[in-house]
C-alpha cells in the first residue's frame, strides 16, 4: 500500500471539513477514495467539490465497495461505537471522531470487539494531543519535574453558546440526539487531556450539571469535583452560556505548578514554575518562619513558525489523520489516541452526569449499566415532552 485510501463516513460541518482537507493532499500518504452520508444535499456538495471521490448514500456499501483501507466516523455520537465494529468487521481501519461514544460501556465493548483483528489500527481523532503546550505539560509530568500529583483544576467557560446555535439543528442539545451537552459535545478533548495529563486514576466523582439560561434538555453549566488515587483531588468547571469565557488549566505537584491559559489553540501559552527542593523535602528542613521554597520559571508557546504551521495546516486535526496514515503505513509506531484511550475521559463525563442526576458522590468504577438506565431515563422524558408538544 503506498497511500491510504479514506472514506469518511458522514460529510457535515466536521466530516465536510475533513473531507476538503484530505481532497487538497495535506496528507501525503493519504486519498480521499470515498465519502457518504445520508443527507441528499450533502452528497450533492460532495458530488461537485470532491472531483474524482465516489458518493455514497450509506456506509454499508461504502465499505463494501473496495474503494478504501480506513475509515473516518464523523456522525452523531451514539452511532460512533456500532460503526467501528462495522468497519472492523469489514477489514478496515477506523478512526472515530471524539467523543468515542456517548457510554462507556459501548465503547468499552467496541474496543475489545476490535481486538480480535489486532492487524487493523483502531484510533480516536485526539487532536488536542498534538498542541506544543499540552505535548510539553505531558513530558514534565512524565518526567518527573512536577513531582506526585496534588491539585488539578481546569476552568474552561469559553465555549460559548447562543440559542441560536441549538435551534439550527433538531439533535442538538438533546439526550436523544447528543447524549448529553457540553460535557459531551465541547468537552471531550479537555476531559481526556484532564485524566491525560493527571497521570492517575480518578477513584471518586461528585458534581453539579444544569441548564443555564437556554431552551435545552441537556447541561450546559457543570461544576465537578474529583479525588485521584493518590489522594490528589481535581476540579473541572466549564459552560456554554458565560461571556466572556475563561480557559485555564492549572497542575500543582510536590515539584511545582504548571498553568496552561490562552484562548485559540495557537495562542496557549504553558508556565512552570518549579521549585529548586520538593515541597515535602523543603517543609521538613526549612528552619525560617513563613519560609518558601525558591522556584525557577519556564514558558513554553507558539512562535511565527508555529504559528505558520497552524495556519498552513488550517489546525491540528490533519496532523492526526497525519499520524494514522504513517501507522497504518508502518512509518510511525505510536498513534496519538488509540480508540480505548477514549474510555478516560468518557468515564469522568459519564461519572459527572450520574452524580449529578443521583446527588451524590460516585465512585469508580463506574456502575456502567446504572449510568445507562438513568440516561434512558431522560430520553423517554424527552420524547414525552416532544410528544405533548
Amino acid at each position: 500500500m503506498e497511500k491510504v485510501r479514506y472514506g469518511i463516513v458522514g460529510i457535515g460541518k466536521q466530516g465536510g471539513r475533513y473531507a476538503r482537507l484530505m481532497h487538497k493532499g495535506l496528507d501525503k500518504n493519504a486519498v480521499l477514495t470515498a465519502v457518504c452520508d445520508i443527507a441528499e444535499d450533502r452528497r450533492e456538495w460532495a458530488k461537485a467539490k470532491l472531483s474524482g471521490v465516489k458518493v455514497f448514500d450509506n456506509y454499508q456499501d461504502m465499505f463494501k465497495s473496495g474503494e478504501i483501507d480506513a475509515v473516518l466516523i464523523e456522525t452523531p455520537h451514539y452511532f460512533h461505537p456500532v460503526i467501528l465494529k462495522d468497519a472492523i468487521d469489514a477489514n478496515l481501519h477506523v478512526m472515530s471522531d471524539k467523543p468515542a461514544g456517548v457510554y462507556t460501556k459501548a465503547v468499552r465493548e467496541a474496543a475489545e470487539y476490535a481486538k480480535q483483528k489486532p492487524e487493523l489500527k483502531c484510533a480516536l481523532l485526539l487532536n488536542q494531543r498534538t498542541s506544543k503546550v499540552y505535548k510539553a505539560a505531558k513530558e514534565i509530568v512524565e518526567s518527573g519535574e512536577l513531582g506526585n500529583l496534588k491539585r488539578i483544576v481546569w476552568i474552561i467557560t469559553n465555549w460559548y453558546r447562543p440559542q441560536a446555535y441549538y435551534d439550527q439543528g433538531g439533535w442538538r442539545g438533546t439526550w436523544n440526539g447528543e447524549g448529553g451537552g457540553v460535557l459531551i459535545n465541547q468537552d471531550p478533548h479537555q476531559l481526556d487531556l484532564f485524566t491525560w495529563l493527571a497521570g492517575e486514576k480518578i477513584t471518586k466523582v461528585w458534581a453539579k450539571a444544569k441548564t443555564v439560561g437556554r431552551n435545552i434538555n441537556v447541561e450546559n453549566d457543570v461544576t465537578a469535583c474529583c479525588e485521584f488515587e493518590n489522594g490528589a483531588t481535581g476540579v473541572f468547571v466549564t459552560s456554554t452560556h458565560e461571556a466572556p469565557g475563561t480557559n485555564r488549566l492549572e497542575i500543582s505537584g510536590d515539584g511545582g505548578k504548571l498553568v496552561i491559559s490562552g484562548g485559540a489553540d495557537h495562542t496557549m501559552k504553558l508556565e512552570f514554575t518549579k521549585l529548586d527542593t520538593l515541597e515535602p523535602e523543603f517543609s521538613k528542613t526549612n528552619k525560617v518562619f513563613m519560609g518558601k521554597p525558591k522556584t525557577s520559571k519556564r514558558t513554553v508557546k507558539f512562535n511565527i513558525i508555529d504559528i505558520f504551521k497552524y495556519v498552513m495546516d488550517q489546525g491540528q486535526h490533519i496532523a492526526v489523520i497525519r499520524n494514522f496514515s504513517n501507522n497504518i503505513l508502518g512509518i510511525e509506531d505510536k498513534l496519538v489516541g488509540r480508540y480505548e484511550e477514549g474510555l478516560n475521559g468518557l468515564t469522568f463525563s459519564n461519572a459527572i452526569h450520574l452524580s449529578s442526576w443521583l446527588g451524590k458522590e460516585v465512585t469508580l468504577p463506574l456502575d456502567e449499566d446504572l449510568f445507562i438506565k438513568e440516561l434512558e431515563k431522560r430520553k423517554q422524558e424527552e420524547l414525552n415532552k416532544t410528544k405533548q408538544g
